[in-house]
């Protein structure tokens, strides 16, 4: 494994999933059949594992993902893996979009390493490009389960917060400099006490662990949550910018956002392949409101890109890395 020397401004990353490659679909199916044991699974999406790396290394990304090669969804994959929860009925979440609704039957604990295997191999073949460890966060996990066994929410988001700070230690343990906390769910709820309750949940994931904290919200009404989530115990708030046409802007301002921050760039709704000029005058905006420099930028995708085909998926990361490379030289900084 090479060394790769980041860039010390506009960084680019990715949320995290990427296009399902056929051999993983195909063993995400056969696995829920009961036809391949769990190793034998995780052997055959390797190969979609490299395809994802070799992509983003192909458009450039700084730190990069696994693809989330193995996720049949980004909830039912961790609970199936923590003891506590059986899988239930399928539930529509928006437009075409099903998922298993998970139930919570018992005490919530902690099983084994979950997606720590995948983070390893990516980063095996990642050509030292750091790889970002992704999980989904406790709110999320709580907001989309049944709940038959506790009687407190909180009780059953901080089993869940327990259970996930396992996993996190022991990838920070194995060398994990960047660890992500996804929380689509948040800004869904967006009111104050929601908010307050996820904080103390990511205090029990997070406090103390050696490595940069990321949390990662996207879409819903972010703004009306911002003062509530500032002082969250992370160091990046990873944020969907360009499917609101950048409503989010003004709010930083007025809130006077300082830490870095994961800036969507390009609409994973969208087939349209955005210019690199788009993106760098996305970036003005930001830059206009005189809150950060570029050092605490990161240009990435709105939310993962799963959903969009692999060649739109690669054509919107190629522009977002020749638009920081523009903006490097443009401000004075070593690509």
């Amino acid at each position: 494994m090479s060394n790769y020397t980041l860039p010390k401004a506009f960084i680019t990353t990715v949320v995290g999933s990427y296009p399902k490659f056929p051999e993983a679909q195909e063993a995400i199916e056969k696995r829920k059949r009961g036809l391949i044991s769990e190793e034998e699974f995780r052997k055959i999406c390797r190969s979609a594992i490299r395809k994802v790396v070799e992509d983003y290394i192909t458009a450039g990304v700084d730190i990069i993902s696994d693809g989330e090669q193995t996720r049949e969804d980004m909830v039912v994959f961790f609970v199936e893996r923590m003891r506590g929860y059986e899988i239930g009925d399928w539930v529509r979440i928006f437009d075409n979009v099903y998922f298993r609704k998970p139930i919570v039957v018992s005490k919530i604990e902690y099983v084994g390493p979950m997606i720590i295997e995948d983070w390893e191999y990516a980063r095996s073949v990642s050509d030292g490009r750091p790889v970002k460890f992704i999980i989904t966060g406790p709110y999320t996990i709580l907001d989309w389960s049944f709940n038959l066994y506790y009687r407190d929410r909180r009780e059953l988001i901080f089993d869940i917060a327990r259970a996930l700070r396992r996993e996190i230690e022991e990838a920070v343990k194995r060398g994990a400099k960047y660890v992500q906390v996804d929380e689509p769910a948040l800004s869904t709820r967006p009111v104050r006490e929601e908010a307050e309750l996820l904080k103390e949940a990511l205090e029990i994931m997070l406090k103390g662990l050696d490595c940069k904290k990321i949390v990662h919200i996207c879409f819903g009404r972010i703004e009306r949550i911002l003062p509530y989530i500032l002082d969250y115990p992370v160091d990046q708030f990873d944020l969907e910018f360009k499917n609101s046409n950048f409503r989010l802007l003004p709010y930083l301002k007025e809130y006077s956002y300082n830490k870095e921050l994961g800036y969507g760039v390009v609409d994973v709704h969208s087939l349209k392949v955005e210019t690199v000029e788009e993106i760098k005058d996305a970036v003005y905006r930001l830059l206009k409101l005189d809150i950060i420099g570029p050092e605490k930028i990161y240009l990435d995708p709105d939310c993962g890109l799963k959903r969009l085909p692999r060649e739109i998926a690669l054509e919107k990361l190629k522009n977002i890395v020749k638009a920081a490379r523009e903006l490097r030289r443009e401000y004075g900084y070593e690509s």
